[in-house]
């Protein structure tokens, strides 16, 4: 009897450790602890966020016996060819202006809406790096039924049962806070990611900038190609005017049949020629209406025109010092860098010491009824990395490496911001000038075919001077529309290559 009662004392205190162990480690995994913390990693370009692209170039190039034309082109790739098409067809033409166009693209076309989900992309990562900084809490309730079998405990001794139980209980915290108190990678992931959002902002506003030049460009287009139209209109009706006059002199019998042929011929070609421009109009039109999000099917027609204006009082020291401080993509490489720096501080940061607290109340008992009792803890954790097997090292070297290659892009965008402001300027001036040659080479060649004319009638020279002739008016005339459009567009190409398009552009493009 007086061993017995021993046994039964040890027995009851050996159940009760073991349960308070198990308990207690249950706890542990229910709080999840506090472990160590890792570097958010960042793609290794900054550019990643642009859509596809738009670029301006012109080139210089002879073209069948006219002055060297200069040609200006803006080539739209990517998001930025497409639109979200929004609203119903009228119906009827819409008079389209600059501006409107401008208005429609900035928030319908493809490009800006998916910087603008970049963008929210990015802020919804910046409240989780944020997150990670903050509180954390949640309520969490256990309620446990166990039977041991304490030889799997390694628990081998005469009079001691071999299982113990079923038992339970509860454990119910109403409230369990986890907070990181001291954590650098944390806090420098969160500052990285705000860098990053900065850039992604920055993104944007550059995005807007490109379809300011896209939308302008192509609608400068369709003002060239409508100018060529009318033309080409008035180079059919003198055609037509010149066959019927050789028509009339081969019937008096003043002319051979060859002539009034090849008046013919050049009549058709004419013809040809203006039904070649009408489609490349239409062509054009369907491609702004996709850059502006216009409805399916919407016709339009253009509604502004831009003649021929000198620019004056815009040196390159003042278009250069107003695009360093304006463009919007230096400033996202910029803000790219310090992101990149920000995250390789945060990478650095893995090898130092973190402090986290948790702490939690709540009710446990073995039912959950007014015999439980109220219960608490509050732990806190530093923890010391001390090997992490070259995680760390690899994270750094990462970073570093991201941050060397968004350095060069900002290197790299700067030296593109100088050429784009002096490449606008040339091509500014030489289309200046081919404005001048080409309206002079107008005058004249319209001239000439008046002359060619007068003589074919008095009989004095043959067609093949008066098609000469008419050929000539074509090409002076093609030579100074395009003129005209190319300096236009070297306008809208420098007021991208100094940024904030959207208000620059009214300033230098003028209205007729």
């Amino acid at each position: 009897m007086s061993n017995s009662q021993p046994s039964s004392t040890w027995m009851q205190l050996f159940c009760l450790v073991c349960g308070f162990t198990l308990a207690a480690g249950a706890q542990i995994a229910a709080s999840g602890g506090a472990g160590s913390s890792t570097a958010q990693q960042l793609p290794l370009s900054g550019r990643s966020g642009q859509p596809g692209t738009v670029t301006y170039s012109e080139s210089t190039n002879p073209e069948g016996g006219s002055a060297l034309l200069v040609n200006g082109s803006v080539s739209v790739q990517g998001s930025y060819s497409g639109s979200v098409p929004t609203g119903d067809n009228t119906g009827r033409v819409l008079p389209l202006s600059l501006d409107y166009a401008l208005k429609q693209a900035l928030r319908y076309n493809l490009g800006a809406v998916s910087e603008s989900d970049a963008e929210r992309q990015a802020e919804g990562q910046r409240r989780v790096a944020r997150s990670a900084l903050l509180p954390q809490a949640n309520s969490v309730v256990n309620e446990v039924v166990e039977q041991l079998d304490l030889r799997t405990l390694g628990v081998e001794v005469s009079g001691f049962p071999a299982v113990v139980g079923p038992f339970n209980y509860f454990d119910a915290r109403a409230a369990r806070v986890t907070a990181a108190v001291v954590d650098l990678a944390r806090l420098g992931n969160l500052r990285s990611a705000t860098q990053n959002l900065s850039a992604v902002r920055f993104a944007a506003r550059d995005a807007r900038d490109l379809i300011v030049l896209a939308v302008a460009g192509s609608y400068l287009q369709i003002i060239a190609t409508t100018a060529r139209i009318v033309s080409a209109a008035a180079q059919v009706r003198s055609s037509e005017s010149i066959y019927q006059q050789a028509v009339d002199r081969l019937k008096e019998g003043l002319n051979a049949r060859i002539d009034t042929t090849r008046t013919q011929v050049q009549l058709q070609i004419d013809r040809q020629r203006l039904r070649s421009l009408a489609a490349d109009r239409d062509r054009q039109k369907l491609q702004l209406a996709r850059l502006i999000g216009l409805p399916l099917g919407q016709d339009f027609g253009i509604a502004d025109d831009f003649p021929y204006a000198p620019l004056h009082d815009l040196t390159f020291e003042m278009a250069f010092s107003r695009a360093m401080e304006n463009r919007a993509d230096l400033q996202a490489a910029e803000s790219s860098v310090r992101a990149a720096e920000l995250a390789l501080q945060a990478a650095r940061a893995e090898r130092l010491p973190n402090l986290a607290l948790t702490a939690d109340y709540g009710a446990a008992g073995l039912r959950p009824t007014n015999s439980a009792h109220g219960v608490f803890t509050v732990t806190g954790t530093l923890t010391i990395p001390l090997y992490q097997g070259g995680r760390i090292r690899g994270e750094i070297e990462e970073a570093q490496a991201v941050l060397r290659q968004r350095q060069a892009e900002a290197d790299d965008v700067r030296g593109r911001i100088d050429q784009d402001v002096r490449q606008a300027f040339i091509d500014l001036n030489a289309a200046a000038d081919q404005v001048e040659v080409a309206r002079s080479n107008v005058a004249l060649a319209e001239d000439t075919l008046r002359q060619s004319r007068d003589r074919f009638l008095d009989g004095i020279a043959d067609t093949v001077e008066v098609v000469q002739a008419q050929q000539s008016v074509a090409v002076a005339n093609d030579d100074y529309v395009g003129a005209v459009f190319a300096h236009n567009l070297a306008k809208v190409a420098l007021v991208r290559a100094m940024g904030n398009a959207e208000r620059g552009l009214p300033a230098l493009l003028v209205r007729k």
